[in-house]
């Protein structure tokens, strides 16, 4: 088996071992491409959005931050070319009834079916390449004719007569919500030209294959932001916004840059004046992590013309009136989260033993610092740590009691989960050596190196 397999396979196991992502409705054999976070999942997630958040609306100047309503009017979708143009070429291997994406499984063998392609066009692709593709459950090469298969998923969310007339559906995108509102924001906010809006939301997609673990979902959030600017002002911008989006990666979630590289789109939808994607080394190798778009005036022109309500920006001081135009910024939360994990995963020598530690930055760490008495069993050594606990988790929030096994099996337990620091009351801080008084142990997760900190000056040294 391949390294990136085993690496993927230890990734997906450390996340279930540790509380990090848990199978959805495991109990009941579980439901493809749906996951859960647990604990310390959860805390790992939301600090990274609260990363992102502050990235984007709190650091910039003229951002402002949307959470808009899942469920929009039936006619938002067909205004935006879900209803009509969102689908996946699906085949079924007529042996097993397995479906597969035929897209994906033409890539596999190095052919490209562009999303713009007809159906027609790539059957013929998929024609003259069946005998390469075979069934990923049964090994047959006997499929059916591909065929499109629509996305969006469907609610009888306010169909009281179920004639399924005219049905809603679940977003099959976040961003659609920063379209409608864009209106309000104008009028309430009084934003002058470029401005952005930040939306973190859910999506739905009917997935024919989820895959890969996190990375390809039925059910996830997007972390989308859309900057409105004047027509053709975007070049310049575009620029900025993508070197922006690199070193936020880099800088901001410490990923490892050597595992970033650009991909442009080469057949752009009709639209478009630019795309490219930030593409990360998954453990199943570079693959799309977030697309930033250069979308023109498309998706206002479409919702002006569908709602028949007028979506020009007037300028305050000319009095100019115009449809701006967008460019999109769009990262699904799972994929980040999943980039996170695998950049921070390492195994290691360390003491003579291997160990594996999650290298995560310590803002994003689900746990900023473990906190131990030497022993359990000591009352005196207990009560001292409890204080320590007390008074960290009241600062930093996120502090683990730590008790169970000896202090080297607490040490790897807290380096699987990614704790920065792990604090040790033990008998010196209780003053068996007079000088070390209300010191306390604190050890490194990256080095291992341990170091004697006043009780007093522990939080500042930990900030």
């Amino acid at each position: 088996m391949a390294d990136t397999d085993n690496k993927m396979e230890k990734i997906v196991s450390l996340a279930k071992r540790r509380g990090f992502v848990y199978p959805g409705s495991e109990i009941y054999g579980g439901l493809a491409g749906i996951y859960d976070f647990g604990p310390r999942g959860v805390e790992l997630m939301n600090n990274i959005k609260r990363a992102w958040w502050k990235a984007h609306v709190y650091d910039k100047e003229n951002y402002f931050g949307l959470d808009s309503g899942m469920f929009k009017h039936p006619r938002v979708w067909e205004a935006s070319g879900h209803v009509g143009g969102f689908s996946d070429p699906l085949a079924e291997c007529r042996e097993c009834n397995t479906r597969i994406r035929v897209d994906k499984e033409l890539a596999n063998v190095g052919v490209v079916a562009d999303e713009k392609m007809s159906i027609e066009e790539i059957n013929a692709l998929f024609d003259a390449n069946r005998e390469s593709i075979a069934c990923p459950k049964c090994g047959a090469k006997n499929f059916s004719e591909a065929r499109a298969f629509n996305l969006l998923v469907k609610s009888n969310l306010g169909d009281f007569t179920s004639d399924g007339g005219e049905p809603v559906y679940l977003p099959g995108e976040a961003c659609q919500g920063i379209y409608l509102d864009y209106k309000n924001i104008v009028d309430t906010m009084q934003p002058k030209m470029p401005f952005g809006v930040a939306q973190i939301g859910k999506a739905f997609r009917n997935e024919i294959s989820p895959r890969n673990f996190l990375f390809r979902t039925r059910e996830f959030e997007q972390a989308d932001t859309q900057v409105f600017v004047r027509p053709n002002e975007n070049k310049e911008l575009y620029e900025e916004i993508k070197r922006d989006r690199w070193n936020w990666y880099v800088n901001g979630l410490g990923i490892d840059e050597s595992k970033l590289r650009w991909k442009q789109h080469e057949n752009l939808v009709f639209y478009a004046a630019d795309a490219w994607d930030i593409e990360y080394e998954f453990p199943t190798g570079f693959d799309e992590l977030e697309g930033i778009h250069d979308r023109t005036n498309y998706d206002l022109t479409q919702h002006q013309e569908f709602s028949g309500t007028d979506l020009r920006y007037t300028d305050p001081e000319t009095g100019e009136k115009y449809i701006p135009w967008i460019l999109e910024t769009s990262v699904g939360l799972g994929r980040m989260f999943l980039a996170v994990l695998s950049d921070a995963y390492h195994e290691e020598e360390m003491d003579g033993e291997t160990r594996v530690v999650l290298r995560l930055k310590p803002d994003l760490a689900p746990v900023r610092v473990a906190v131990s008495p030497l022993l359990r069993n000591k009352s005196e050594l207990v009560e001292k740590a409890r204080e320590v606990y007390k008074m960290l988790k009241q600062e930093f929030g996120n502090v683990a009691w730590d008790d169970n096994g000896n202090i080297g099996k607490r040490y790897r337990r807290q380096d699987e989960i990614g704790t920065p620091y792990c604090v040790v009351i033990d008998f010196d801080t209780l003053g068996e050596n007079p000088s070390l008084l209300d010191t306390v142990t604190v050890r490194d997760r990256d080095t291992g190196e341990q170091q004697r900190v006043a009780i007093s000056e522990l939080i500042s040294v930990l900030k």
